[in-house]
């Protein structure tokens, strides 16, 4: 592992003392050799497969891996651990003053986290030095673990979530910037990423896979909220929704008969304010003579980050739709009226394979979704 190039050069970009890390990347993109391209080179060698490969989209592709994977390590590590690489990497949550330019600076700032190295205030470096000692070297094979699959279209989605955290759209405690307030009921985490994937049966959805990167808005979160359905006689096993990853599923019945059943996510642990997390479930439709018109992602959390939400949808081979296209903030009504030929809200059916990612920020109470006119029968 010492020797391992991608841990020496996610160690340089940590060690910068400017926060252009982005730029970093992106120089290392565009030249082959010397300086930057030496170091970097390992990470952002295998993003020249990114279709119409730019410095640029190359930059976003590598930082948005290791965005993703230091998300991921989050759900399994130490928060001591979690929390030196976002200090590391000067990811949220950021302190008030901002993070400081050296990476010692900048671990002498998490001291002031409470409860995050003990119940006394460390007086010196050498415990966040221990904790990225160990949690570096866990990113660095995870990084390069992906960056031995990763090929073309692959990269994609880690292009948003480059963007998406070089945007800053995830600030520590009140309404993130450019968003709305939610309402008193939403549920208090912020969308940095959220990947849904449809596989139709004929006219049906289903199956519905949900990939959740979160950041909690505040302290004791332990769960996610989603709708399972009516009628519910207690036996989990009746309950049309599964946790595939990082979560367990808990039932809790409404407060009258009749009233929907919320089926919990409930995380591993509870998380602070700003902390993220991420997981995965799988919605399950056993409607099978149900015709859907539309799949659908209800904002009833605080937003999601611009470009964080993609939409994909497999269609059944032997049921495809005559016209596809995404839609955004509209009523219903608005929403199943095909856009005029042209329009780029169009999407292309082709051999069944459709996907989407909304660029601007997904807003509190609203929808967004992918709608789709089906042949006359």
């Amino acid at each position: 592992m010492p020797g391992l190039p991608e841990k020496a050069a996610l160690g340089s970009l940590a060690r910068r003392r400017d926060d252009d890390l982005l730029g970093a990347l992106r120089r290392a993109a565009e030249s082959s050799s010397g300086g930057t391209a030496t170091v970097l080179g390992c990470l952002v060698g295998p993003t020249a497969s990114l279709p119409s490969a730019t410095p640029e989209s190359r930059a976003c592709a590598i930082w948005g891996l290791v965005v993703d994977e230091i998300g991921k390590l989050g759900s399994v590590v130490e928060p001591r651990e979690h929390f030196v690489l976002l200090a590391a990497f000067r990811l949220p949550p950021v302190p008030d003053s901002g993070w400081a330019p050296t990476l010692g600076e900048r671990f002498g700032q998490l001291a002031d986290v409470r409860g995050l190295f003990g119940g006394r205030k460390p007086l010196s470096n050498t415990p966040m030095n221990k904790a990225w000692a160990g949690a570096l070297e866990m990113l660095a094979a995870a990084v390069a673990g992906r960056l031995g699959h990763l090929e073309g279209e692959d990269w994609l989605p880690y292009v948003e979530i480059g963007r998406s955290a070089m945007a800053g759209t995830l600030p520590g405690g009140g309404v993130p910037e450019g968003f709305r307030t939610p309402s008193e009921g939403a549920q208090p985490v912020f969308v940095a990423r959220m990947l849904v994937t449809v596989v139709m049966h004929r006219r049906t959805a289903l199956r519905r896979i949900t990939e959740r990167d979160v950041v909690a808005r505040q302290d004791g979160l332990d769960g996610y909220d989603v709708q399972a359905g009516t009628g519910w006689s207690g036996n989990l096993t009746e309950l049309p929704v599964v946790a595939l990853w990082n979560c367990r599923l808990v039932a809790v019945p409404g407060e009258d008969p009749g009233d929907p059943v919320t089926a919990r996510l409930r995380f591993r642990r509870k998380l602070r304010l700003d902390e993220p997390y991420a997981f995965v479930s799988e919605a399950l439709d056993r409607k099978l003579d149900e015709e859907r018109r539309w799949i659908s992602v209800k904002v009833d959390h605080h937003g999601v980050a611009p470009g964080g939400l993609t939409i994909r949808v497999k269609f059944d081979e032997a049921c495809l739709p005559e016209a596809c296209w995404w839609y955004a903030e509209q009523l219903e009504v608005e929403r199943l009226r095909r856009p005029a030929p042209g329009d780029p809200r169009l999407l292309d059916v082709g051999d069944g394979f459709v996907q989407h990612t909304f660029e601007g920020a997904c807003q509190p109470r609203e929808e967004y979704g992918i709608a789709f006119r089906w042949p006359e029968r």
